[in-house]
C-alpha cells in the first residue's frame, strides 16, 4: 500500500500572516487539498503563533469532522504543557512529537531517544489516553540503540527527516547515501514493530527514490515543497501530482 499524503499547512498559513487579512485561507485550501485526494492535513502551532494559530485548529478540526471523516488530522510540535492541553482540547488523530526549541525556524533533527526515554513515556502515555496514534520526530542515520528506546517510549511510529536528503537536489550520489540511511533506520524501525513516516523537504522529484527504498512506509507529511508547487499548478493540482509521485 502506497504511503498516504499529509498536506502541511504551515507554509499557507505563513503567507496569510504576512498581512492582518483571512487569506490566503488556511481551512479552504485544507478543503481543496483533501477535495484532491490527501489523506490528511498536517499543523505544527508554534508558541509564537508565527505559522498556524490556535484559533486555527478548531477549524480544520470542524472542516475534517464535517467533510472528510476519513481524514486524519496530524498535530507535531514540542510537548510544553501548552501543547499538550491545545492536543488534548483538538483531539487530532495523529500526533508528532518533535525536539524543537521554540526559536527554531523550522524542524532540523530528530530526538536523543535514549537521552529523553522517559520523559518522552511519559508524555506518550498521557497522549494515547486522547485515542491519537504518536509518532516521533526522528534522525535519518539514528542509531540501533536509538530505535530501542523509541519504541520503549510506547509510541505507534517514528517520522523520518527528511531535510538531509531534500537538501541533496543538484547532488545525486549524496542523495542516494542519504537514501540508504533513511532506509537503514526505517528498516530498524519497521523491525521493531514501529510504523514510520516521513517529512521534511519531499518533493515530486526526490519522493520515487524515497518510497522504492522504503515501501512500508505509512505516510508522508509535506509542506513547504507542496505549497511551493502550488503556486505553479494550484492547490489541487499540486496534491495530485504528489500522490503520482507516491505511486497513488
Amino acid at each position: 500500500m502506497p504511503a498516504k499524503l499529509s498536506v502541511n499547512l504551515n507554509a499557507i498559513a505563513l503567507l496569510r500572516n504576512r498581512r492582518d487579512l483571512p487569506w490566503p485561507s488556511v481551512t479552504a485550501l485544507g478543503r481543496i487539498a483533501l477535495e484532491a485526494g490527501a489523506h490528511g492535513l498536517t499543523v505544527h502551532p508554534r508558541p509564537d503563533q508565527r505559522h498556524v494559530r490556535f484559533a486555527d485548529l478548531p477549524e480544520i478540526r470542524a472542516l475534517i469532522d464535517d467533510s472528510f471523516p476519513q481524514a486524519e488530522f496530524n498535530i507535531e510540535g514540542y510537548p510544553t504543557g501548552d501543547f499538550l492541553a491545545l492536543v488534548e482540547a483538538t483531539e487530532p488523530e495523529q500526533v508528532t512529537l518533535v525536539p524543537d526549541d521554540p526559536e527554531q525556524p523550522t524542524s532540523d533533527h530528530g530526538w536523543d531517544f535514549v537521552a529523553n526515554r522517559d520523559m518522552l513515556k511519559a508524555i506518550v502515555a498521557r497522549l494515547k489516553k486522547t485515542g491519537a496514534r504518536i509518532s516521533l520526530f526522528c534522525d535519518p542515520d539514528a542509531a540501533p540503540e536509538q530505535i530501542e528506546a523509541a519504541k520503549a517510549t510506547g509510541a505507534d511510529r517514528i517520522e523520518l527527516y527528511t531535510g538531509p536528503y531534500g537538501g541533496c537536489y543538484e547532488d545525486t550520489k549524496k542523495a542516494a547515501e542519504q537514501v540508504e540511511f533513511l532506509g537503514r533506520t526505517a528498516d530498524a524501525a519497521h523491525g521493531s514493530g514501529l510504523g514510520v513516516n516521513a517529512g521534511h523537504d519531499l518533493t515530486v522529484d526526490n519522493l520515487p527514490a524515497l518510497v522504492s527504498r522504503i515501501p512500508f512506509l505509512a505516510e508522508v507529511s509535506i509542506g513547504h515543497g507542496l505549497t511551493a508547487d502550488a503556486l505553479e499548478y494550484g492547490m489541487g493540482g499540486a496534491v495530485k501530482r504528489f500522490l503520482g509521485a507516491l505511486g497513488r
